[in-house]
């Protein structure tokens, strides 16, 4: 007589919670566990104090005197206690002729960094979905001479560009005038879009190829795919590249300085923060105060958008 045999009961496969080893790749794990090391947070601790440093110093040299300014240097405020906002009413609301008159500068940079950053941001998105998953003959080829392009300095092409705009007429009307806003925004966006291209490329080619296939079954083309697909779930790195641009723009003299003809109508701050500084510097109460008033807008930004640029580059940098 034979026995029937017992079949042993299968234990129980661990969950994600139950084996962090099976949830995330070894080099993930790793990653992480070095970041979140006790060394690595006290390196980011003095990192961050270092860096820090100068910039106390010249939000403390922003509100003292001028001749607190001239007789010694910021670490002495507390023997020497004494503070003013004169140097920050002199640089943005003074009407003098020696007055800086800041405010102008500062909307002429908004002015200039908001399309110049919006502009190559959505050619870039809409050419990086085009290259991820559009079909068209020479796609490759094309991929590869835009990425060429980032080895191209940018000063060898300022002058070049210069005298396209110059030359760039109908009959004697000019599409794009000296001292215009114009040449800077097309100037920025042509120098950003390679690298954009090529970053936003890499993000949208990772988007699961189910996703854009089931819109096309249900009859979506490119156009739905890209504004109601692509760009929700690309939001992390149209943000991330977004905050490079807008600093980058921002803090920009030497495009300005080509582009923008000299004028006190177009320039932007950076180039009155620079002619501030003369040939000897001497000025320290106003370029302080006129440095921190540069410095609102990128920080208002990058605190803004903290958390998509957070996601951004984690995104590019852990994946597989």
């Amino acid at each position: 007589m034979s026995s029937t045999p017992t079949i042993p009961p299968i234990p129980a496969s661990p969950g994600p919670a139950d084996s962090p080893a099976v949830a995330q790749p070894p080099i993930t794990r790793r990653v992480k566990q070095r970041l979140t090391s006790r060394g690595a947070t006290i390196a980011a601790i003095i990192i961050a104090i270092v860096w820090t440093i100068p910039t106390l110093g010249l939000l403390i040299s922003s509100f003292r005197p001028e001749e607190n300014i001239q007789r010694n240097g910021w670490w002495n405020v507390l023997s020497d206690f004494e503070f003013t906002l004169d140097n920050y009413a002199d640089v943005l609301v003074s009407g003098g002729s020696q007055s800086p008159n800041l405010g102008q500068y500062f909307v002429n940079s908004l002015a200039i960094v908001i399309p110049a950053t919006l502009i190559p941001l959505v050619i870039a998105a809409m050419a990086a979905y085009m290259f991820a998953w559009g079909k068209f003959r020479g796609k490759d080829t094309m991929f590869v001479f835009i990425f060429a392009l980032q080895i191209i300095p940018l000063q060898m092409a300022l002058i070049p560009l210069l005298k396209l705009f110059v030359n760039l007429q109908i009959g004697d009307f000019q599409l794009l005038p000296s001292g215009s806003y114009a040449q800077l925004w097309i100037a920025h966006t042509i120098f950003a879009l390679p690298l954009a291209i090529f970053l936003l490329h890499n993000f949208i080619a990772e988007i699961p190829g189910e996703v854009i296939e089931a819109a096309r079954v249900d009859g979506a083309g490119h156009a739905t795919i890209f504004w109601r697909i692509i760009i929700p779930l690309s939001v992390p790195a149209l943000a991330s590249y977004g905050i490079f641009q807008f600093l980058w723009v921002w803090n920009d003299l030497l495009v300005a300085l080509v582009f923008s003809g000299g004028t006190g109508d177009v320039a932007p701050i950076t180039q009155r923060l620079a002619e501030l500084t003369g040939t000897r510097g001497g000025e320290w109460h106003r370029l302080t105060a006129g440095a921190f008033v540069s410095m609102i807008v990128p920080l208002l930004v990058f605190f803004g958008l903290q958390r998509y640029f957070v996601r951004g580059l984690l995104a590019g940098g852990l994946k597989g």
